[in-house]
């Protein structure tokens, strides 16, 4: 059953001084609850994160989809994405000294209990977390969906302290299996604890209903699957009630 939730805005700053706005969701509950971050695909802290984030609280914990553009930027269109993407790669630090904000700001929630965090993200948003937990971040568990799984720089052995979960569509055009090779082989070189799924038929944004209308509007190979959603999910879930319900 679905718990009551609350939910909010908090405006936070990472220390590149980027302005940057969150939503907040959490169960209508008196105890502090293991925290996860959202961080969003390419189009911004959408309805899209934010339903995540609501999804996450109903089930028992608190979540903060994260701002990546300042602003709670969003668009629907590839070119302004792509913009501003890549305005989040012109300094290397950028993408985990915001995620990073995100992660401390999520933390410092009352409702959070801040000894049991995760991430996870979509797309562009899975690159963000990927690269927070090759930080080093204080995390337990690490979920992607339809991720961009190239490292800012390698994990290294020791440095990583989340169990890794990569949810990826076989038919993405635009990360190949070859990268998801790739990707495999620099966990397994850095002694990482993960895990890939691969789901057949499935394109990049499979988890997103509305992948399709994405794609039709702006020409680029995007598809929605709703077995491969619900599948990614549950193993979302299983991943996050195994490193921060029942351990301590």
């Amino acid at each position: 059953m679905a718990l009551k939730i609350k939910t909010r805005e908090i405006e936070y700053t990472a220390a590149d001084g980027a302005k940057l706005i969150g939503y907040f969701a959490a169960p209508e509950t008196d105890a502090a609850v293991p925290g996860v971050i959202v961080a969003p695909e390419w189009w911004g802290r959408n309805e899209y994160t934010e339903q995540r984030a609501r999804e996450l609280a109903e089930h028992g914990y608190a979540a903060l989809a994260i701002d990546m553009y300042g602003g709670k930027k969003v668009t629907t269109a590839v070119s302004d994405a792509s913009a501003w993407m890549m305005q989040t790669f012109e300094d290397p630090e950028t993408i985990v000294v915001r995620a990073a904000a995100g992660l401390n700001t999520l933390a410092q929630q009352q409702e959070v209990n801040a000894a049991k965090l995760a991430a996870i993200g979509f797309c562009y948003g899975g690159k963000v977390v990927l690269d927070l937990a090759r930080s080093g971040a204080d995390l337990r568990a690490v979920a992607t969906f339809h991720a961009a799984l190239a490292p800012k720089a390698p994990a290294q052995e020791g440095k990583v302290k989340a169990e890794i979960l990569v949810m990826h569509g076989e038919l993405d055009s635009m990360v190949t299996l070859d990268d998801v090779a790739a990707f495999r082989q620099e966990m397994h070189a850095a002694k990482v604890e993960h895990e890939v799924i691969i789901f057949e038929n499935a394109k990049h944004g499979f988890s997103n209903p509305l992948a399709d209308e994405r794609a039709k509007a702006n020409g680029v190979d995007l598809g929605y699957n709703a077995a491969a959603e619900k599948g990614s999910l549950d193993a979302m879930y299983a991943l996050l009630d195994r490193q921060l319900k029942s351990k301590e």
